[in-house]
């Protein structure tokens, strides 16, 4: 089995694109440079253009230029394609994978904090979608690679990925119809006393789109919780979802005054000082991904999987503990 260092680096290599050199012809004479660059290279935007000019890689005779620059025809041009990060968002990259379980339908991996689900803004590269086209060309014919669900990027834990268009299809009808049993541990701020069940709906913030949150005209859904252990300043709790909405474990437990330690988006508006250093510097929100349950989509049997806490989340509680003696 294959193993992943918590503090890798998951972001991959550009392509490597060769540059195109042209002569400009004579009735070209008057135009601006961009406009001519986007009739002899119309396999490039004029946006595109325009920023390879600004940022140097565009040379007229060996000089740079900018995009008004007129031509008279008769100048070699010479581009030095650069490749758009969204390029390379569905290129196969030698990324480590923790594998829990492998058949011909599916893959079970035990993905680690930091490493990104699928290419998106700001992580174009070094994601377990780059990973699986590399592991597993075919899933290239796949929909998202065969990825089912998600884990946001610093939540650690189990995920199922399909290697066929069958198993895929079959996955998602589970996840639909919430079939797919799905148990996380959570380290939140606050004593916690009892378990309980958040219900509300949730959609994007009316004024923060990078943000989830409760609002009125959001998909519902559900989280169950219950209490492991309670400290001081502290709880462990395990959480079942009954539905997967974007972000809901952190919005749920947030809403009832008991945020993930570590989560830097939906952090409680004052972080007590009573938590150990280790708490306030953990670096990722306090969530892990634990129990995995599936039909099997192929034999149709109940089959699950079991990922113990990693060790950064193991240490936190073992400082918290601590202080609470």
């Amino acid at each position: 089995m294959n193993s992943v260092s918590h503090g890798a680096d998951y972001k991959g290599q550009s392509a490597v694109v060769e540059n195109r050199q042209r002569n400009i012809p004579q009735d070209f004479a008057g135009k601006r440079i961009d406009q001519a660059l986007a009739i002899l290279f119309p396999d490039y935007s004029r946006n595109r253009l325009q920023k390879w000019i600004r940022d140097g890689h565009v040379t007229i005779d060996g000089k740079r230029c900018s995009a008004k620059s007129k031509i008279w025809g008769g100048e070699t041009v010479l581009i030095e394609p650069q490749a758009d990060r969204k390029d390379v968002a569905h290129l196969p990259e030698d990324i480590p994978l923790v594998l829990v379980y492998e058949d011909d339908a599916i893959l079970v991996i035990d993905k680690p904090a930091g490493l990104v689900v699928h290419p998106g803004s700001g992580n174009w590269s070094g994601t377990l979608l780059n990973a699986l086209l590399q592991r597993t060309p075919s899933s290239a014919s796949l929909p998202r690679a065969g990825i089912v669900h998600r884990l946001d990027k610093d939540t650690s834990g189990l995920m199922v990925v399909a290697k066929t268009l069958a198993a895929r299809t079959e996955l998602v009808r589970q996840m639909q119809a919430r079939q797919v049993g799905r148990e996380y541990v959570a380290i939140v701020h606050g004593r916690v006393s009892s378990d309980g069940t958040v219900e509300a709906p949730i959609g994007r913030h009316p004024r923060d789109r990078k943000r989830m949150a409760i609002v009125a005209r959001g998909k519902p859904a559900t989280t169950h919780y219950t209490v492991v252990e309670s400290g001081a300043e502290w709880a462990m709790l395990t959480c079942r979802l009954e539905t997967g909405r974007t972000h809901q474990i952190r919005v749920h437990l947030s809403s009832i005054g008991h945020a993930l330690i570590g989560d830097p988006v939906y952090k409680p508006n004052r972080v007590s000082h009573a938590l150990p250093e280790v708490a306030r510097g953990l670096g990722r929100q306090a969530l892990h991904a634990r129990r995995l349950q599936i039909k099997h989509p192929i034999t149709r049997r109940e089959i699950w999987w079991h990922s113990p806490l990693p060790e950064d989340l193991r240490a936190l509680l073992h400082c918290m503990r601590h202080d609470d003696r």
